[in-house]
């Protein structure tokens, strides 16, 4: 049944008093007018409990809501939402702190995660959402634009062992154009399709080692131009990493062949000098 004791005023529940319900349900605080007003506890039959601020019987205000999970939260409450500034600790060890709006993580706000990850920045109805910084334990490190919860957009990626990206993104994958450099010099500067190189490229070694051209899934594919330590040249058709089709490659003494590859090797065309004499053909690789 329904009990109340304390305060009463023009017959309605005003001032201090405690309400039980059949369920379980118990309020201790103030009242204004038969509904919840000011500085109150309110203890769930489940064992959630609510300490803090009332307006017109809702949480509204500073309060505290923690759970039997160990689940808890502490900050500004309006109409039984959270809403404003606020704190937020899970279970797991996982914790937000930062802004709310209607009962989300909404506006700037930090998430650690239990295992050490943390997400600062910006949060759209409870996921990231617009600038934001991602980092780990180990050193990994995300600048950049995030779209439900993903990174979207232009961003800056570092890895521990001194990699980096900086270039596009979409869906959390690299992808439109960007830059790859690591700490040995290697550079790739072009385009990227789901995490991969992918359409236009240029890919140099810090050896002086140099291809420019189309990529495929992560592969040289397509047409493209391979430039060796001491400036030999391959120009031509790539499958997979390969040469394989139509084409030339250039010796830097002036010698060339022009002719048809097969997984990598000569096999129909010809070899000539920096005059054009011929000086070998090749049939069907021989």
């Amino acid at each position: 049944k329904f009990e109340y004791e304390g305060e009463f005023r023009n017959g309605k529940y005003h001032g201090q008093g405690t309400y039980t319900d059949p369920d379980g349900d118990k309020y201790i605080g103030n009242w204004k007018d038969g509904t919840e007003h000011g500085q109150g506890t309110y203890t769930f039959a489940n064992g959630d409990k609510y300490v803090g601020e009332y307006k017109d019987g809702n949480f509204h205000g500073q309060g505290t809501f923690t759970d039997p999970d160990g689940e808890w939260y502490e900050g500004e409450w309006k109409d039984w939402k959270k809403h404003g500034q606020g704190t937020y600790t899970f279970a797991s060890g996982d914790k937000y702190v930062g802004n709310w709006k209607d009962g989300n993580f909404h506006g700037q706000g930090t998430y650690t995660f239990d295992y050490g990850d943390k997400y600062e920045g910006e949060w759209k109805d409870g996921i990231p959402y617009g600038l934001g910084t991602m980092t780990s334990p180990q050193g990994d490190k995300y600048v950049g634009e995030f779209k439900n919860g993903k990174y979207h957009g232009q961003g800056t990626y570092t890895w521990p062992d001194g990699r980096k990206y900086v270039g596009e993104y979409k869906e959390g994958e690299r992808h439109g154009l960007g830059k790859m450099t690591s700490p040995q010099g290697d550079k790739y500067v072009g385009n990227w399709k789901d995490g991969k190189y992918h359409g236009q490229g240029t890919y140099t070694w810090p050896d002086g080692r140099k291809y420019v051209g189309e990529y495929k899934e992560g592969e040289r594919h397509g047409q493209g131009t391979y430039t060796f330590v001491y400036e030999d040249e391959f120009e031509g058709e790539w499958k997979e990493g390969i040469p394989i089709g139509q084409g030339t490659f250039t010796w830097s003494n002036g010698d060339k062949y022009a002719g048809e590859y097969k997984v990598g090797f000569p096999w129909n065309g010809a070899l000539t000098n920096k005059d054009g004499n011929i000086m070998s053909k090749w049939v069907n690789g021989e």
